[in-house]
């Protein structure tokens, strides 16, 4: 039975072990997550933590390690779909080792202008509490001389579409979702394809628009670009709807869901549908895009997984020193009912 409090000193390791009838290096272990503890042993410890009403003393191991078991995440940009699935990905994985995350999300407008002092601002936070790590999460360019501001003291990982090195850096890969949902459309059938590209301050519109061209050149097409995004949302989409001539694709390849949504939707306005009057391919696969009407074709983009494979990078540098490389996950084609062979093949 526990003792009653007030009458005896605090628990300590040393007790755990005694009543689990182990040392108090196993009882360590248990907690730290380091070496081996039988499934058995975990059990008995678990029991006798919680007999004793034992708490782990986390802020003294961390004086013992000088690790904070904490991680920065800093991410420029509006939160969308896939940044948000980024920092969900983040947050579960550190919930697997019980690291916990210190976030900041900066917006950035279109221009994406004088983000750099806020950005080093908190970087400079970070490293005062400190972190044991950093994500840098940014969808322009320009991190290098942040990243280099910050030495080799402190790990920091890139994600970006254009990191500024192949080490300690992780993206999805852009360009070959617009190379393959364009060929998917060429694959059916049609010759006039449209891009709808996202705002060209962002790497990753940058790099879906150059994936959609060089399939078309690929294909021996031409290629037509219609750029009228200033963000990455339906409202986009639905003015590049209302300004396209339909008499010039009958194949549509948009730079996300979102836009796609919009497009689809100011093209019912003006009596079109797909995929009987036109096909339509997006970009990541959001959750609502197979409910769309009609069911969106698009390039999956795994941002939850993204964001949990960059944290398991981090945190093995953490623990072990060891650089990371450049990881990339690759993109998926959903073929949904929006795309379709053009209606005169």
């Amino acid at each position: 039975m526990a003792a009653p409090r007030g009458t005896t000193s605090r628990p300590s390791m040393a007790d755990v072990g005694r009543a689990a009838n182990v040392s108090a290096q196993t009882v360590s272990r248990y907690f730290t997550g380091t070496g081996y503890v039988s499934a058995d042993t975990k059990e008995r410890i678990a029991a006798a933590v919680d007999q004793l009403g034992y708490r782990f003393n986390q802020a003294a191991r961390n004086l013992r390690t000088q690790r904070t078991d904490s991680v920065g995440v800093l991410a420029l940009g509006a939160l969308n779909y896939g940044s948000a699935a980024v920092l969900t990905g983040l947050s579960l994985a550190a919930r697997e080792v019980d690291f916990t995350l210190s976030i900041v999300e900066l917006d950035l407008d279109y221009e994406a202008k004088d983000w750099e002092g806020e950005a080093r601002r908190a970087l400079d936070h970070f490293l005062s509490i400190p972190v044991d790590g950093i994500v840098f999460s940014t969808p322009v360019r320009g991190a290098e001389d942040l990243i280099r501001s910050i030495g080799e003291s402190t790990p920091i990982i890139t994600v970006s579409e254009m990191p500024p090195s192949l080490d300690q850096s992780a993206s999805t890969q852009s360009h070959t979702a617009g190379l393959e949902a364009t060929r998917h459309l060429i694959a059916l059938g049609h010759r006039r394809i449209l891009h709808v590209a996202g705002p060209r301050t962002r790497n990753e519109a940058v790099e879906r628009a150059r994936g959609y061209s060089d399939a078309m050149a690929e294909a021996g097409l031409e290629p037509e670009v219609l750029d009228v995004a200033t963000d990455w949302s339906s409202a986009s989409g639905f003015r590049a709807g209302e300004v396209a001539d339909p008499a010039r694709f009958s194949a549509v390849f948009t730079a996300n869901d979102e836009i796609a949504l919009g497009f689809m939707s100011a093209m019912e306005q003006r009596g079109l549908r797909a995929p009987g009057d036109f096909s339509i391919v997006g970009v990541d696969d959001m959750p609502t895009a197979a409910y769309f009407s009609p069911p969106l074709s698009t390039m999956r983009l795994d941002f939850r997984m993204l964001g949990a494979i960059t944290f398991r990078m981090l945190h093995q540098e953490i623990v072990t020193g060891e650089r990371p490389h450049h990881l990339i996950v690759e993109p998926e084609l959903i073929a949904r009912a929006s795309s379709a062979p053009p209606r005169s093949a």
